[in-house]
């Protein structure tokens, strides 16, 4: 694989080392590209040699790119593009595949960050390549811990209306007196105020 020279239409990208794990059976094929990447300024933390390596190595690593020969199992690759993305959504997969026409048969649209390089490419398109796609995956991270963060604030949100229905019912208080009593008490016990509202709502008769 040529993995030396430069490509003038490589992209910019940010230029933070990206930790990169590579399975390519080639022995050679795979210290040549360590090398490079080493040279480049990317940290290889481990090789792998087989389909099933290269998962293994993934779930030990956490590397934040899995650069993936495509002949280890070409027949399945949009399976194992799903399957490393539900195990590991924080890795973005490069495939290296020495066949122009290459391409992943399947839906991988709610995978994470997957893209095919040729085997040939330029050591520079192979550089900003790793970067893009880390990235890419983290933004893809962040936009879904961004998502289950809302809903856990919409969840709670729920509750403490709820909780202050409770309270109305049972008192007579206003809807900004059961507020209050939700939020004295949240910091008298310094818990935070889901939590009360929780503890109201599991109260209720018949719950």
């Amino acid at each position: 694989m040529a993995v030396d020279g430069r490509s003038a239409t490589a992209i910019d990208a940010p230029a933070s080392p990206v930790r990169v794990l590579i399975a390519e059976d080639d022995t050679e094929l795979r210290g040549a590209l360590s090398r490079s990447l080493s040279a480049l300024g990317h940290v290889v933390v481990g090789e792998a040699a087989t389909m099933s390596d290269a998962f293994d190595r993934t779930r030990e690593l956490s590397p934040d790119v899995l650069l993936l020969d495509a002949h280890l199992g070409p027949a399945r690759m949009a399976e194992a593009a799903k399957t490393l993305a539900h195990d590991n959504p924080g890795v973005a997969v490069i495939y290296l595949c020495g066949e122009q026409t290459f391409a992943l048969d399947g839906d991988v649209a709610d995978t994470t960050a997957i893209s095919v390089l040729p085997s040939s490419c330029p050591a520079a398109l192979l550089d900003s390549s790793i970067r893009l796609a880390a990235q890419r995956t983290r933004e893809l991270r962040s936009a879904r811990e961004e998502v289950v963060l809302v809903r856990q604030q919409l969840e709670n949100r729920k509750a403490i209306e709820r909780a202050k229905g409770i309270l109305m019912r049972r008192t007579g208080l206003s809807e900004q007196e059961a507020y209050r009593i939700l939020q004295r008490t949240s910091q008298d016990r310094s818990v935070p105020m889901v939590d009360v509202a929780r503890e109201v709502l599991e109260s209720e008769p018949g719950r």
